[in-house]
């Protein structure tokens, strides 16, 4: 039984050769390219190409049209809070002053002593 021969320099450089030679024959076997093809091509890619800038302006669209909705009821809520924070200031029963307070406890003082005069 004969053992395995590791191919010499010689061998690759012909191997090498022989395997260009029968890419180059592939590549001329193959039929030219149609000019009618190649135009429905660059057709398509520039169809495919519009498409997707309509889509993506379509996003972009969309994108300022939810933003802008955002806006809008953020700029509701505010209201909403500023309306209720208005509420309840007015609500609120004002703070009186010391000379206020002196004048209803002297006000309560002199009707309790009318009352037991009386």
């Amino acid at each position: 039984m004969a053992g395995y021969k590791e191919p010499g320099f010689q061998d690759r450089v012909a191997s090498a050769a022989k395997a260009r030679e029968s890419a180059l024959a592939r590549l001329k076997a193959k039929p030219p390219v149609d000019p009618a093809v190649v135009a429905d091509r660059i057709e398509k890619a520039r169809q495919k190409e519009l498409a997707q800038a309509q889509r993506a302006a379509e996003r972009v669209a969309e994108r300022a049209a939810a933003e802008a909705a955002r806006a809008e009821a953020e700029e509701a809520r505010l209201a909403e809070e500023a309306a209720i924070a208005q509420a309840i200031e007015d609500a609120k029963v004002p703070e009186l002053t010391d000379a206020e307070r002196k004048q209803i406890r002297d006000a309560k003082y002199a009707a309790r002593k009318a009352r037991k005069k009386g």
